[in-house]
């Protein structure tokens, strides 16, 4: 059986943030439903190509999947009061709506605790809401650029443009927060019995997560050093060209920068005064990298990659995005599966990448159409009040 089997979420989020942190619940069993705005939906069912229905994104596919879709407009008091319905039966209500708008609604955590007593009240929200920026919004990008992440480039490359990962990846790091947020609360719950307000800030998530390496020696007090971790800034720390590709090449540790050298033909390197003074002064992986960007040229990505394979000196070829799908070890494990979408098609699902002993695995439940779900979850609300 699912490990949260038996735990009802009622989600009010929008985009990246919330739905990906339900849908990680959703795959280990939570019921998940996803409230959404009648007629258009959430907008992440349209980040991605939806073919022949626009609010069936491929995007979406993936981070609603497993969930139930009730649409419901806040303002109208019915679609209000059959929300109130359904905190009434949940564990867990989380939303990302700015915190005037949901008071204004009613919706609330004294609201909601008024409802249930025992709800653990989640609010995904951009900013911490006691401090000055509480009331302003968050997107991927702000957050970004708001945490120093868009400086991180220019560091490396030297064009001092600003610029974006090209990922969501603040707002996957908040549902990843968010997600941890909300098990701890149910373990909190389990022990307790008693529900909690949460706040999961996005700003502050994503912070967390950028500076426990770049923050480094900026982080004493005083400062005996900048921010920034200059290992992952070294300009010369890139894939090595081979003579047909690419390679990142990892000598981590002294025994396999040395096991390294000596398959490169460069052992003497490590012996020069120059290498000794870099050493000292903690610049020396400048020149191992040149030094490997320099040798790697001579042989092919997959003989270099059997030679190191059998040296022990960690080393996988870049590949391109387009490429992934077709990796060896991906279809040996089972990650990406072919599935049959009930309204979309054919697609392929990435499955939950932990593994558990003690929960098997099982079929992931599908993304749900626009209100899908929500003459079903109607008539079990109105079979409870019977």
């Amino acid at each position: 059986m699912p490990m949260l089997s038996g735990i009802r979420i009622i989600d009010l989020t929008t985009v990246i943030f919330g739905p990906y942190a339900t849908q990680m619940l959703a795959d280990l069993g939570a019921e998940v439903i996803k409230v959404e705005t009648p007629g258009t939906g959430d907008i992440s069912r349209y980040l991605g190509s939806g073919v022949p229905d626009p609010t069936m994104g491929s995007i979406h596919l993936t981070v609603n999947r497993g969930k139930r879709s009730i649409a419901l407009d806040l303002k109208k008091p019915e679609d209000a009061d059959t929300l109130r319905e359904l905190i009434a039966t949940a564990d867990v209500f989380f939303h990302n709506v700015r915190g005037r708008a949901i008071a204004r609604l009613g919706f609330d955590y004294e609201g909601c605790r008024a409802i249930k007593p025992d709800i653990i009240y989640v609010h995904g929200t951009g900013f911490g809401q006691d401090g000055p920026y509480a009331d302003l919004q968050a997107y991927d990008d702000v957050i970004q650029a708001a945490t120093g992440t868009t400086s991180l480039l220019p560091r490396v490359d030297g064009n001092p443009s600003p610029r974006y990962f090209p990922s969501l990846i603040a707002d996957k790091i908040a549902g990843q927060f968010g997600a941890q947020a909300i098990l701890a609360a149910l373990v909190h719950k389990l022990r307790t019995g008693e529900g909690q307000e949460v706040e999961v800030p996005m700003f502050e998530c994503f912070a967390s997560f950028m500076l426990t390496e770049h923050l480094r020696d900026a982080a004493l007090d005083p400062p005996i050093g900048p921010a920034g971790y200059p290992r992952q800034l070294d300009p010369t720390r890139q894939p090595f060209p081979t003579s047909d590709g690419h390679l990142a090449i990892v000598p981590y540790t002294p025994e396999s920068t040395a096991r390294l050298m000596a398959l490169l033909g460069s052992a003497d390197l490590l012996e020069t005064p120059e290498y000794a003074a870099a050493k000292a002064e903690g610049r020396h992986m400048q020149i191992i990298y040149s030094e490997i960007a320099r040798k790697t040229p001579a042989k092919s990505s997959t003989e270099w990659l059997a030679l190191f394979a059998a040296n022990d000196i960690p080393a996988m070829a870049a590949r391109d995005l387009q490429d992934i799908r077709e990796d060896p070890h991906f279809a040996a494990t089972g990650f990406f599966r072919h599935r049959t979408h009930p309204d979309v098609g054919a697609f392929h699902e990435m499955q939950p990448p932990v593994r558990y002993g003690a929960m098997p695995p099982h079929d992931l439940g599908f993304a749900p159409r626009v209100d899908g779900d929500g003459t079903a979850i109607r008539a079990e609300l109105a079979s409870d009040k019977a």
